[in-house]
């Protein structure tokens, strides 16, 4: 059965395009599938039935699992038995008749306005990984780019004079994103003075460097950010997506269009971006409970 998921990812990566994360998260969901038929006994899946999938479903609620969780596993086996039987591997599909159960999206978590002044404020500018990481929040807050993403930007991707910055986002889709006076004056800044004093005699296109000169990862990102956050004393919880909420956020607060947000997030669908027209909607529920007369 395992080599029917390496043709599967395969598939996803030829042509569908789907990012090396997107595909290591399918793979990891159909381990615990091919995981959960060894424990009924089943090496074939041509012997998998409906009654199979529900009963997966069941073993992953009775594991404590997240609604959202549970969605995302059946969602990447209904395209694997999808794959298999275009593929004419097998004959039948059993989760066709299955549909998805409707979550309710959560609405993310966001920074205030002054909430982000202190993070982005916390980096020591003295020192070389001060401004780097000045650098680094400041492009976070101005782009709404993924972490991935940032992890990712090459110096060939800039263009300080223009103000904008080329992202290669999901499935190796590009958009142009602007960026903030701010953003630019703190790139320009890590530029010239401290990125060649982290890559020293190395060589690396990356724009973003570790302390030894190398490709920063997008893991040492995250601890980076939560790390500032704890400095600046930011009680919410720290998640690799918070200044991307809070970019989209703000600019909706402040009048943008939401198609526009929806191409600097680099989201395929509209829908997606519409999580953020409920956090206005939570806002404003919240100023006329405090401010009206007849709450």
């Amino acid at each position: 059965m395992q080599e029917y998921i390496d043709s599967f990812i395969d598939y996803l990566n030829v042509e569908r395009g789907l990012s090396v994360n997107t595909l290591i998260a399918y793979r990891k969901d159909l381990d615990f599938y091919m995981e959960f038929l060894k424990t009924r006994k089943i090496q074939s899946l041509s012997n998998t039935t409906k009654s199979e999938i529900f009963d997966f479903l069941l073993n992953l609620k009775d594991k404590g699992l997240a609604s959202n969780s549970i969605v995302r596993r059946l969602t990447a086996v209904k395209v694997f038995y999808r794959f298999l039987t275009r593929e004419s591997i097998l004959k039948e599909d059993p989760t066709s008749l299955i549909e998805s159960p409707k979550i309710w999206k959560k609405i993310p978590d966001t920074l205030s306005l002054n909430e982000v002044e202190l993070l982005l404020s916390a980096p020591n500018l003295r020192n070389s990984q001060g401004i780097r990481d000045k650098a680094i929040m400041e492009v976070f807050y101005a782009t709404g780019m993924r972490v991935s993403e940032v992890s990712n930007l090459k110096v060939s991707n800039l263009n300080l004079e223009v103000g904008f910055v080329r992202c290669i986002g999901k499935g190796d889709k590009e958009r142009i994103i602007p960026l903030g006076r701010k953003a630019i004056e703190y790139l320009k800044r890590y530029l010239e003075n401290s990125r060649p004093k982290l890559l020293g005699k190395n060589a690396c296109d990356y724009l973003f460097l570790s302390r030894f000169g190398s490709h920063i990862s997008r893991q040492s990102l995250w601890k980076l950010i939560k790390s500032y956050a704890r400095k600046a004393g930011i009680k919410k919880p720290i998640k690799p997506h918070l200044l991307r909420h809070s970019f989209a956020t703000h600019l909706l607060e402040r009048g943008a269009d939401l198609r526009s947000v929806q191409e600097m997030l680099g989201h395929a669908n509209i829908a997606t971006t519409q999580i953020y027209t409920h956090v206005n909607k939570d806002r404003l529920r919240m100023i006329h409970k405090t401010y009206h007369p007849r709450p």
